[in-house]
């Protein structure tokens, strides 16, 4: 086999596994925190760890793991992430603890998986620039982009199937895979670029930036969770301190990388259009996707799927099947859209991507909440198209307008960016989501209450369910209703009718009660959502025609060329 189908294909594997841990645990935490006997409703910082921690640390090691392997080798340390991914994976199936112990280990390790992880982001593209010519780099990309973010989309279906036989099996099915990717890479994958000798890590710009990246993202992660009187923690002190904290060391950082003399980051890139507009493009498209899956997936699981006739046990599994159209969307998509970008250039694809992807959150937001799954379908598929369109061209254009051996920080920052912007993204819509909840949330509930036959559940009781606790609830597979009767005193319990009491802890009643304001809030996060899909469109315009490093600049319908001297910019 030619060596840079090898690399695709390995990278591919890589690049798969380590996204479908990013969202496999999502539909599989109910299983997972029956496993280790702990109750998620009262253990609301684990669940964050747990859901985002793996997250944040591939995110915070991105461009420090790319900039080290510019120095090291990227073939070498990929070959190490596989298999730190590989242990990490192992320990997460041999979770020996229980209770708080289990639920600490369990971060703990989805710690250690998440760093292999960040080393296989950061180095996959760089591997796949070294190894594939100009005219053939979209399509490679293009499949490697389709793996990340199918990959996020398959952990739903693979957690929710795997997490129905035992939760373990959702960290053991990542071992064999990630045994064979290591002793793979390492017998096959060869180091193409040119490492320079003598470089040196900049350890005082790495320190800055990682520590100012993980300030930043845990202080966004805590301010999800409910602090005192309050819904959500953005008064928190601590998460003020910290967003305060990370801006000042994140700010510091650009005048630091350039007093260094080998600096963690070329900023100098970004003088270069095509690299910033692309940059700018990929951090607005990981805002408006950021939040989108989860809370699509919590319309599922909290109001669609119960009024079906799904039980909240199974609601988790469903939903993942139900988001399929969205994997298939970009599945289809990417790796087209990768191929067509290497004749005709990017930005025309991924412009076009992004309306798409814009378009189809405005017309989510039209759709009632009992609405006709065909209809839903088309939306989310049409919303893959759109991504799908976007990733490939966008990724190829970015990596081509850098020089060889900065690739490893380039596409760690990138990825960076890409993660970085998904949790931003995350924390808005879901901060967007739970104001809009808190006023109205009680009133609907209340009156649902009324209907039912128990007016003495008033306004004031369903304020004592947190809209987190709510939302928190449903994505579980949890009603809140039980529990929250059984909070309640008997003398106000007693007074209502047994036909009332199975009515209001029936799934339909929740859902039917929880929809309205969902939908009012989930439709207020969307419109956000379209914003920063267009406005992605907007910068991926303005990226310019396109651009190779080292080639000369593509003329209309001509593979670029190599060329002597100084590379050319038919964008400056």
């Amino acid at each position: 086999m030619e060596y840079k189908w090898i690399a695709l294909t390995n990278t591919t594997l890589g690049t798969i596994l380590a996204a479908i841990d990013i969202n496999i645990v999502l539909v599989a935490l109910p299983s997972i925190f029956r496993g280790i006997q702990i109750d998620p409703l009262t253990s609301f910082t684990y669940l964050l760890w747990i859901l985002f921690g793996y997250s944040i640390v591939t995110a915070t090691l991105l461009v420090s793991f790319g900039r080290i392997s510019d120095i090291f080798g990227r073939v070498r340390l990929y070959n190490l992430g596989f298999a730190v991914y590989t242990v990490g994976s192992l320990l997460l199936f041999l979770t020996p603890g229980k209770g708080d112990t289990g639920a600490l280990e369990l971060i703990g390790f989805r710690v250690v998986q998440g760093i292999g992880a960040a080393f296989i982001f950061s180095n996959s593209a760089a591997i796949l620039t070294d190894a594939f010519p100009p005219d053939e780099r979209g399509k490679a990309l293009g499949l490697n982009q389709v793996a990340i973010l199918a990959g996020s989309l398959l952990g739903l279906v693979i957690g929710g199937v795997l997490a129905t036989y035992d939760w373990r099996f959702v960290f053991l099915v990542s071992v064999p895979f990630g045994v064979f990717g290591t002793i793979w890479s390492h017998y096959k994958l060869r180091e193409l670029a040119t490492i320079k000798k003598g470089q040196k890590i900049d350890v005082l710009g790495n320190i800055t930036f990682g520590s100012g990246l993980i300030i930043l993202l845990v202080s966004l992660t805590y301010g999800l969770a409910p602090y005192g009187h309050s819904t959500m923690g953005w008064s928190n002190p601590y998460v003020v301190g910290g967003l305060v904290a990370s801006l000042a060391l994140l700010t510091s950082f650009p005048f630091i990388e350039r007093r260094v003399q080998d600096p963690m980051f070329r900023l100098d890139l970004f003088k270069r259009r095509i690299f910033a507009a692309g940059n700018l493009a990929d951090l607005l498209a990981a805002l408006a996707r950021g939040g989108v899956s989860l809370m699509l997936i919590i319309l599922l699981q909290a109001v669609w799927l119960p009024l079906h006739g799904i039980s909240y046990a199974d609601t988790p599994f469903w939903a993942g099947i139900y988001m399929v159209p969205f994997s298939l969307g970009i599945v289809f998509m990417g790796p087209l859209s990768g191929y067509l970008s290497d004749k005709y250039g990017a930005r025309g694809f991924s412009t076009l991507g992004m309306v798409v992807a814009g378009c189809a959150f405005l017309l989510m937001s039209t759709l009632p909440y009992d609405f006709d799954y065909v209809t839903f379908a088309v939306t989310v598929f049409a919303m893959g198209i759109g991504f799908g369109m976007f990733s490939s061209p966008n990724v190829t254009s970015i990596m081509n307008s850098v020089p060889p051996q900065n690739r490893g920080a380039a596409a760690g920052m990138r990825t960076t960016l890409l993660n970085t912007g998904s949790t931003i993204g995350t924390s808005i819509i879901f901060t967007i989501v739970t104001l809009v909840l808190s006023g109205s949330l009680p009133g609907y509930l209340a009156t649902a209450a009324a209907t039912a036959g128990a007016p003495q559940l008033g306004v004031s009781v369903f304020q004592q369910i947190p809209p987190t606790s709510a939302l928190f609830a449903a994505f579980l597979g949890y009603s809140p209703m039980q529990s929250l009767l059984n909070s309640l005193s008997p003398a106000i319990t007693s007074t209502i009718s047994p036909g009332a009491l199975a009515t209001l802890t029936s799934n339909s009643w929740f859902a039917n009660a929880f929809a309205p304001a969902f939908m009012t809030s989930l439709r207020t996060a969307i419109y956000l959502n379209a914003g920063f899909a267009f406005t992605a469109a907007l910068a991926s315009v303005v990226r310019g025609k396109r651009y190779v490093y080292g080639l000369e600049p593509e003329e209309e319908g001509r593979v670029p060329q190599p060329v002597a001297g100084a590379p050319r910019s038919t964008n400056a």
